[in-house]
């Protein structure tokens, strides 16, 4: 095998994400599994599931996942990479336990990680890294082989996922009426987080005001931003928003919210805005209900032409760009210096997380870093 197609030392992938609802029974115990250690009886967690029940209680997170395993094997095939692909969740069946078991029981010892998260912060890498730690202490204590779990870099800056997203601007931008879009303003928009968790996201060199995560976001609008000006002549204006806050009232989290900003769009007298979902890699419940549904009737009422923009998905870009990244950390693992595709201004990301990175609210081990208890 030509160098630039060998996996090795890796012989499988898995695509790990948050996983969801496929039905309305498994509402409740998919949101008791998000909120394990809590203590939120259940009568609140049917409260908090009634975006999944307008949605029949099946999350789209699941059928996404799938489709997007289905272009990464069609990928590899077609490139000759040979390098089977698993899918495991954090909070859903197919469970990440299970399917480590799976890829065990098949042989695998050596196992690239993608998460279906593109920015550094706790909840969008450590968490997954502490979730991979259970799970292969969970295989250590049933006498099952420990596999060696590496977790691919973020990719939020990666050309297969950076260029779909200025295609779906340009085609929202597109889909609005004449004489809205040349002042059409580009909302983008990412999961709101705690403050304090923006503010140490990152390595440690990156905490402050926002950390690497609001960073992150900022640099890939400003790719999109000057992209769609390239190929429309036509300079928007932006800005990062944020969206699907949960958390207690008194709690600094990330702000403005998506219907705040539009509340303030709208009394500034700008004719449309398009909805950019950067911080989703598909269009799963948060981008369904909060931006499809709730912050498109907040729209509807005040007036105001919207349009929300797709989300990479299952791309073929964004498939290539998976495959560049397992060889470009198969490479750098057998000693080599890849190039690195990485856009905008912060470079590629780190292979391995640093001590210190995205800490955790309370310590707990972590796997895929520095400080991995499983070399």
């Amino acid at each position: 095998m030509s160098d630039l197609r060998d996996p090795a030392p890796y012989d499988a992938l898995l695509l790990l994400s948050f996983g969801g609802p496929e039905g309305p029974d498994d509402v409740v115990p998919f949101l008791a599994n998000v909120t394990r250690g809590r203590g939120i009886p259940e009568e609140r967690l049917k409260e908090v599931g009634k975006h999944y029940f307008l949605f029949g209680g099946v999350s789209p997170i699941n059928a996404q996942n799938r489709a997007l395993l289905d272009a990464l094997r069609k990928d590899f095939s077609a490139q000759g990479l040979d390098l089977p692909v698993y899918w495991g969740n954090r909070n859903w069946a197919p469970y990440l336990t299970d399917t480590l078991r799976e890829m065990v029981g098949d042989g695998h010892r050596r196992i690239a990680v993608l998460a279906t998260s593109a920015y550094a912060s706790y909840s969008g890498c450590r968490q997954y890294r502490e979730n991979l730690a259970e799970s292969l202490a969970a295989l250590e204590a049933e006498g099952l082989p420990v596999p060696r779990v590496d977790k691919l870099r973020h990719y939020f800056n990666h050309p297969g996922f950076v260029e779909p997203m200025v295609e779906g601007v340009l085609a929202s931008l597109a889909d609005l009426p004449d004489e809205a879009r040349a002042g059409a303003h580009l909302a983008f928009t990412t999961h709101s987080i705690p403050t304090s968790a923006a503010d140490t996201s990152g390595p440690v060199e990156a905490h402050g005001d926002g950390g690497a995560y609001v960073a992150e976001h900022l640099d890939v609008a400003r790719l999109i931003v000057d992209a769609v000006r390239e190929r429309t002549g036509t300079a928007h204006p932006w800005k990062l928003v944020y969206q699907s806050r949960s958390g207690a009232p008194h709690i600094p989290w990330l702000e403005p919210d998506i219907c705040d900003h539009l509340e303030a769009l709208h009394g500034d007298g700008v004719p449309a805005v398009v909805m950019a979902p950067i911080g989703f890699v598909s269009d799963h419940m948060e981008v369904l209900y909060d931006l499809d549904t709730e912050a498109t009737a907040k729209a509807a009422e005040l007036g105001l032409p919207v349009r929300r923009s797709a989300t990479v998905g299952a791309d073929p870009r964004f498939a290539a760009a998976v495959r560049e990244l397992v060889l470009e950390r198969a490479a750098a693992e057998r000693g080599r210096e890849p190039q690195r595709c990485a856009l905008g201004t912060l470079g590629a990301s780190h292979d391995l997380c640093p001590v210190g990175c995205c800490p955790a609210r309370a310590p707990k081990p972590a796997a895929a870093g520095a400080d991995s208890p499983y070399a």
